[in-house]
């Protein structure tokens, strides 16, 4: 005698779309919870008023780069982590040499090469000799001798006779700053991930029936 068992349906077919829709949810799901958190972390930055040029070094890339996998996975970054990190943390910043940190004034103006001005590239533009004034009080400055121009930014005299040369703080002198919290990416982060695994059954019931 010869028994033969069959199933109906066929459950090997079965499992192959089970498999299938688990890879399209999971891939799926994936993809939308990067995107949704990278809006979220630029929606931050630029709320914070740190710039779209900021915002836009959020990046997000999606593995595998094509077809479905029930592995797949998602990393979201910044193209700036230091700057990033630093408004997320809110940290205690020192000189690196145990001396002052020198913040620039509106009468200092910007560096040429981006970023915040030194005191050795501000004499090097302008000329002028930065004078050390230390106060008990209050931060210490740099000033200089000299005049603000019709922008606001301290140039030299024109003046032969000296008339309108006034002391112009040009730096202001700290031994620390404590940087303002700006950002809560952790908290964003945590939120987006916290829900994926109900989106991943929810869209994987959704292919079954698809």
């Amino acid at each position: 005698m010869k028994l033969k068992i069959a199933f109906d349906p066929d459950l090997v077919a079965l499992m192959q779309a089970e498999i299938a829709a688990g890879e399209k949810a999971v891939s799926a799901v994936m993809r939308e919870a990067s995107t949704s958190l990278k809006s979220a972390w630029r929606g931050q930055i630029t709320g914070a008023g740190l710039g779209t040029r900021l915002g836009n070094s959020i990046r997000l890339a999606s593995f595998p780069k094509s077809g479905d996998s029930l592995n797949a996975a998602a990393l979201v970054w910044s193209n700036a982590p230091v700057i990033i990190s630093a408004h997320d943390t809110g940290p205690l910043i020192r000189s690196k040499d145990g001396f002052w940190l020198a913040i620039p004034t509106p009468a200092a103006g910007k560096s040429t090469r981006g970023g915040r001005i030194t005191p050795g590239e501000w004499e090097r533009r302008t000329g002028l000799r930065l004078r050390f004034i230390y106060r008990r009080r209050g931060p210490s400055l740099l000033v200089a001798e000299g005049r603000l121009n019709s922008k606001g930014r301290a140039v030299a005299s024109r003046s032969k006779t000296g008339r309108g040369v006034a002391t112009v703080p040009i730096f202001l002198l700290v031994q620390q700053v404590k940087l303002r919290k700006r950002l809560d990416l952790k908290q964003e982060a945590e939120r987006v991930v916290d829900g994926v695994p109900e989106l991943i059954v929810a869209r994987w019931g959704q292919g079954k029936l698809d």
